[in-house]
């Protein structure tokens, strides 16, 4: 098989260099643009050198000139950026692995809409390990059912912009799913003052943002007289990136369609 032709959207931001290191270490891929949004200080730069790895590559600002270049763009960015990459991808025939979270309805319809054209993963997190552990809340929430009150935790660095983040609403979402529920109709993700008893079929929501914490999530089922508890805990971006190179492989293999990572792992 040929070497795999990735861009970089975001290549200045943190996820960004993190995608940057893991393709140029990847032997089976090569990095072939990188941008960032006009007028980030890394402008012009040899994309390597960002992490030690001068590969000869300059981060450039037009994204629809770099997309054009590749096999697949990975895309960690903001919504509003995400789908003016997206409108490129499709126009060029371009793969697309979309890691940015946040998206409201309208994003989503226009990511499905794309799909008809081009292959693309879209994912609320690309790690393997967190995506394993969608599969075990769906086990557990079935073997459990009723009788455990359910309550998400999720902490994130200072700097996210979105909350609950996208991998906490999709354990929400898988939870929910197993326990025939509708999660817009049964999350809570407020709770302040007099709130009363607790719903019984609700599921709680709690947010931390600080730091440089890279993402910790925890799932709790509380029964009476015991928790059993399925978490995943992040201590670097690199597992997202790792996982983004899986579901570009995975992609070179398709012409259309939409995919999330339970389909790049085979775990449907």
């Amino acid at each position: 098989m040929s070497e795999l032709r990735i861009a970089v959207a975001g290549a200045g931001g943190r996820m960004g260099r993190t995608l940057l290191e893991a393709t140029l270490r990847d032997g089976a891929m090569s990095l072939v643009a990188a941008f960032d949004q006009p007028g980030a200080s890394v402008q012009g730069r040899d994309a390597g050198e960002l992490v030690g790895k001068p590969c000869g590559v300059p981060v450039s600002s037009d994204h629809d000139a770099a997309i054009a270049l590749a096999g697949c763009l990975i895309d960690f960015t903001r919504p509003e950026a995400s789908l003016g990459h997206l409108e490129s991808c499709r126009r060029h025939g371009v793969a697309m692995v979309i890691g940015t979270t946040g998206f409201d309805a309208a994003g989503k319809r226009a990511i499905r809409a794309a799909a008809d054209e081009i292959p693309i993963v879209f994912a609320p997190n690309m790690s393997v390990g967190v995506n394993l552990v969608f599969r075990l809340l769906d086990v557990a929430a079935r073997i459990l059912a009723d009788g455990y009150d359910v309550e998400i935790v999720e902490a994130h660095h200072r700097h996210k912009v979105d909350a609950p983040s996208g991998t906490a609403l999709r354990m929400g979402e898988v939870v929910a799913e197993a326990l025939g529920r509708d999660l817009a109709a049964c999350a809570v993700y407020d709770r302040q003052g007099v709130t009363g008893e607790r719903a019984a079929a609700s599921i709680g929501f709690a947010t931390v943002r600080g730091g440089d914490i890279v993402g910790d999530h925890q799932v709790m089922f509380c029964g009476l007289g015991e928790r059993v508890e399925i978490g995943h805990k992040a201590s670097s971006r690199m597992p997202y990136a790792l996982g983004s190179l899986r579901a570009a492989r995975f992609l070179a293999q398709r012409k259309s369609g939409l995919f999330d990572m339970q389909d790049v792992l085979g775990l449907r």
